[in-house]
């Protein structure tokens, strides 16, 4: 798992691997900027996709300083998936409070109010997107797990690539948060083209992401925005597997 330092380096000639264009972005840890929001007690985040991008969802980190601390969101449309990278935290409801740590995550509807809990020693990554109601469903429920507790299973049948599903493949759910771990030298299989917009983390390892027609060398703590129909396609490079945590909206007609 990947750390922001406290402290970064000075950039050299104001060199960035950060890249955001109308179709796709690679945003660097060097260029993370913090903020803080109303309520939110000791509490940081990192709003590394949001829709002022073109997105139709967001992607926020959120650190917690030495003293612990508390991020609030409200009940509204937004549904949430918080996943721990480091450390463990608590997921404050009203009538519970559900305990997380390294690989844990949370499905959150609609309309529940909640906060996340920490310390120092806690990262959190949180995808936020309106939830789109589906006729004749009803809306998916809260879930929770340890993603060291989900079977793998080999993507397209190749056992170097390793896909899994943290959420339920369940037409109540309008999105998919997955995780994805190659082998050195694994790839995906072809150029993907597809309708469903990604938010990417790298949790580990390295690699090259194509988006578009550019190629960008990938490390942990990156992190990717796809917009619809931008072509991607990965290979995992260097000595250790390469793992990412990604989001994708599924189960509705566009």
């Amino acid at each position: 798992m990947f750390d922001a330092p406290l402290r970064k380096p000075m950039s050299l000639f104001g060199h960035t691997r950060t890249v955001v264009s109308s179709r796709h972005a690679l945003i660097a840890p060097d260029g993370h900027v913090p903020s803080s929001f109303p309520g939110w007690k000791n509490a940081t985040a990192f709003v590394l996709i949001s829709p002022a991008m073109g997105a139709d969802f967001s992607q926020i980190r959120v650190a917690f300083d030495l003293a612990g601390g508390n991020a609030g969101f409200p009940a509204d449309e937004h549904e949430h998936v918080v996943y721990v990278e480091a450390g463990e935290c608590g997921i404050e409801l009203a009538d519970e409070t559900i305990s997380l740590t390294d690989g844990g995550y949370i499905f959150l509807p609609w309309h529940t109010a909640f906060a996340i809990t920490g310390n120092d020693e806690t990262r959190v990554t949180l995808f936020r997107k309106v939830f789109e109601f589906q006729a004749g469903f009803e809306p998916p429920p809260m879930i929770f797990g340890t993603a060291s507790t989900i079977p793998g299973e080999p993507f397209l049948g190749n056992p170097r690539a390793i896909l899994q599903t943290l959420l339920p493949v369940d037409p109540r759910y309008d999105m998919a948060v997955n995780l994805f771990t190659y082998q050195p030298g694994a790839t995906l299989p072809f150029v993907e083209t597809h309708i469903m917009e990604h938010g990417l983390l790298m949790l580990s390892g390295q690699g090259v992401y194509r988006l578009e027609e550019s190629y960008y060398p990938v490390t942990a703590g990156d992190v990717i925005w796809m917009a619809p129909y931008c072509p991607q396609w990965f290979v995992a490079m260097g000595d250790e597997p390469a793992s990412y945590l990604y989001y994708k909206d599924v189960h509705r007609l566009p």
